[in-house]
């Protein structure tokens, strides 16, 4: 029998995400998929499960989850305080994040509200179970498409999991690489497709300045406040694709960074874009958080994806080396 969870409190905004649902923008349908990746990806480490598998991705204020049916391992990824509640003969006690837990059925977690970052993701062993809508978990709640019923959970719901290993190995990730998703450092940009709509003057003040993050941003969008920059063919353009990291400027002049609910094409032009490696950062800026931009050339681009990558599966890895790790005994380690 597989651990199924309770939904005793939903946060803020928590939905079902994996890695994302590929190949289908040409036909108007975002990714979607988890805002910090590399985060989903270790917390699905931390407890054995395949780098897309289904996870729970929390924003700000946590959640509150009981476990039913069976024992499960858990692990979050993320800044926040994890508590279970004393229930039977199981004590309370404060659970740590970035490594693995063994949860009782009947135990209820609460994840507390996030210290640094704006998104944790709680992976359950298995995986959690929902229907793959186009090849994915992931939830796009504007379009109600995929996770649980395409919305954010509620209070009540009951979410599956998937077939896990019976065993429940302890894992942890290094104090000294969680503060990496988190790091104070201008975002990598690589300038276009559409500069030649801005004067040299305004390309300018836009790489010199220094955006605040603001509070209008969500899954399909970054706004930022800061220095407007002008337009030199006027702020439209024939509507074009858009990808993740692409950086609009609307008519008012202040830039508007695409995300993973993004729509697919759009008719502002795009004075620069954002590189893989440095959107799950941004992802992770809180309102108000200031953001500073380095142009890049397209090869450094590329290599810092690549950077970005490694340190990912290197850490992946070192995880998933050992067979023989501690067993979780019923009542934690």
């Amino acid at each position: 029998m597989n651990a199924r969870l309770r939904v005793e409190a939903p946060g803020m905004l928590t939905t079902v995400q994996d890695l994302g649902r590929a190949g289908y923008e040409h036909m108007g349908v975002p990714p979607s998929g988890a805002m910090d990746p590399g985060a989903l990806r270790l917390a699905n480490a931390l407890v054995g499960n395949t780098p897309n598998a289904a996870a729970l991705e929390f924003t700000l204020l946590g959640g509150r989850l009981t476990v039913l049916d069976a024992d499960c391992a858990i692990a979050f990824a993320g800044t926040a305080t994890l508590h279970i509640a004393a229930t039977g003969a199981l004590p309370a006690r404060a659970l740590t994040p970035w490594q693995s837990h063994r949860l009782p059925a009947g135990a209820t977690l609460t994840i507390g509200p996030l210290e640094r970052g704006v998104r944790g993701y709680l992976a359950v062993g298995g995986g959690i179970a929902v229907t793959p809508v186009l090849g994915s978990a992931s939830t796009l709640t504007r379009a109600r498409l995929g996770g649980l019923d395409g919305r954010a959970l509620a209070r009540g719901d009951v979410l599956g999991t998937g077939d896990s290993r019976s065993r429940f190995p302890r894992r942890w990730l290094a104090a000294r690489d969680t503060g990496w998703f988190y790091r104070d450092e201008p975002v990598g940009i690589v300038l276009g497709p559409q500069q030649d709509h801005f004067a040299p003057a305004e390309i300018e003040r836009f790489l010199g300045a220094t955006y605040c993050l603001a509070p209008q941003s969500d899954r399909m969008g970054l706004r930022l406040e800061g220095p407007a920059i002008a337009h030199a063919k006027g702020a439209d353009i024939i509507t074009d694709p858009i990808a993740a990291g692409s950086i609009q400027i609307p008519g008012a002049g202040q830039p508007l960074i695409a995300m993973n609910d993004r729509q697919t094409t759009g008719g502002y032009p795009k004075i620069a874009t954002v590189i893989s490696a440095d959107l799950p950062r941004l992802a992770q800026m809180r309102p108000g958080q200031r953001v500073r931009f380095e142009p890049l050339e397209p090869a450094q681009a590329v290599q810092r994806w690549r950077d970005y990558l490694d340190w990912i599966r290197d850490r992946e890895a070192a995880l998933r080396a050992d067979p023989n790790f501690p067993i979780f005994p019923l009542l934690f380690p």
